[in-house]
């Protein structure tokens, strides 16, 4: 489609009338059937997410994060009241419905509800929710809740471009990728170059039905293996939406 052009003969972007910006996220806790988001809480949280990360058999899953791994109690609370006291980034402790029990946290970021524009990160994962239905479902929570309830055009994922789990992860949840940012930032005293992956509001209707279709209970068996991929439902979805 040919782009619109301006009374000079310049090409400008497509209109985006009555746009009055996207609300800021909020505290309320987000339900899902597996899991729930609930703000981060030091009390409640600190003892049961650092024996969760714990559970890992070494500290991997924190090279490409800014800090940890902790190696007491009071190192990791005392993060998490850093994290407690954050309004951007907005973090959320994923709790384990079946069992009550912390077992990550994820934040809203870089929140710019004048563009609609709104980022998901400081993805912290134990052991205990990688690889779960749990960890989609928590993935769902926060698009649902940044573009049908609060209004946002654009989910970004941003990760190290060295981070090839986290760069599949976001491909899985059908986030699209865009490039890379090469020397975006300095950490551990090291360089990254920042891979950008985003999905944007007109997207998001068939992603919904994907994701609803992948968490319900009759998507996994008995050992709780999933019979569809999410993968590939996007993918069908995808195809399917081209040839029309």
């Amino acid at each position: 489609m040919e782009p619109r052009q301006n009374p000079y003969g310049q090409p400008i972007g497509a209109p985006v009338p009555g746009w009055h910006g996207a609300q800021a996220p909020g505290r309320a806790p987000l339900q899902g059937r597996y899991c729930r988001l609930e703000p981060v809480d030091v009390e409640r949280d600190a003892e049961a997410l650092f024996d969760a990360y714990r559970s890992a058999a070494d500290g991997r899953d924190w090279t490409y994060l800014t800090v940890g791994p902790f190696d007491s109690l009071a190192a990791y609370r005392e993060h998490l009241t850093r994290m407690a006291a954050s309004k951007d980034p907005l973090h959320h402790t994923v709790i384990d419905v079946a069992t009550g029990k912390p077992v990550g946290t994820l934040a809203l970021m870089r929140i710019d509800p004048a563009n609609g524009v709104i980022e998901v990160g400081h993805v912290t994962y134990s052991p205990r929710l990688k690889r779960t239905r749990i960890a989609t479902e928590a993935m769902f929570l926060l698009m649902n809740e940044v573009f049908d309830k609060l209004g946002y055009r654009r989910f970004e994922w941003k990760c190290d471009s060295l981070n090839e789990p986290s760069r599949k992860a976001a491909l899985r949840y059908g986030f699209t990728f865009e490039g890379i940012f090469r020397q975006a930032i300095v950490y551990r005293e090291r360089n990254r170059d920042t891979a950008w992956f985003s999905i944007i509001d007109s997207e998001w209707p068939a992603l919904r039905e994907c994701y609803a279709r992948w968490l319900e209970a009759g998507n996994f068996d008995a050992q709780g293996q999933q019979v569809e991929k999410l993968a590939d439902l996007i993918a069908v979805r995808r195809a399917a939406d081209q040839g029309r």
